[in-house]
């Protein structure tokens, strides 16, 4: 489970009074079917702020990433997309190894890393190509390093990825640079 939303977890009770356990019971004893009326209702009526009500809703109907084991996100990611799972391995296993501070994100459609903010982001963006994301303070763009694309404000930048060979010293040196302005 991502971090942030084990910390939220772990927060609920001192800012609401209750547990998750109650507040799962009142969801799903609400007669409620739609998130955005249940998280309606947690704010208006149990004055609960708009995070926690989302996470509350998402994690009483195990609807979405959010309750959702790290490795069954990933590969469900890569289902018709096999072809490109080993660039996602190679890719994935040299950004953990720029640091102990690497914290990995699996969601439903991407995999974010981040230190105290996101850095770069690996998406299976079609059946041939990988989209990787990243975030600069300020960087110039030029070649293979394009403006962010479908990535919006998440990422100032992308590289499309095709092969495993895309992943060379100048890829690395782009996420390094974007790990290191992350910390």
């Amino acid at each position: 489970m991502d971090p942030a939303v084990q910390k939220m977890i772990e927060n609920l009770e001192k800012s609401t009074g209750k547990n998750l356990n109650h507040w799962t019971a009142l969801v799903q004893k609400s007669g409620h079917e739609k998130h955005g009326a249940i998280v309606k209702m947690l704010k208006e009526d149990h004055g609960i702020g708009h995070g926690y009500a989302n996470m509350i809703v998402h994690l009483a109907k195990e609807s979405a990433a959010i309750s959702q084991d790290d490795d069954v996100l990933i590969s469900d990611q890569y289902k018709g997309k096999e072809n490109l799972k080993s660039i996602y391995d190679q890719l994935a296993s040299k950004i953990k190894g720029f640091g102990k501070d690497v914290e990995v994100v699996p969601k439903k459609s991407a995999v974010s890393f981040r230190r105290k903010r996101q850095f770069a982001l690996i998406q299976p963006s079609t059946k041939t190509r990988i989209d990787l994301g990243l975030k600069y303070d300020d960087h110039p763009y030029a070649g293979r390093l394009e403006t962010s694309g479908p990535f919006g404000s998440m990422c100032t930048h992308r590289v499309q990825l095709t092969e495993e060979s895309q992943i060379n010293d100048e890829l690395l040196n782009w996420i390094k640079i974007a790990y290191e302005e992350a910390g």
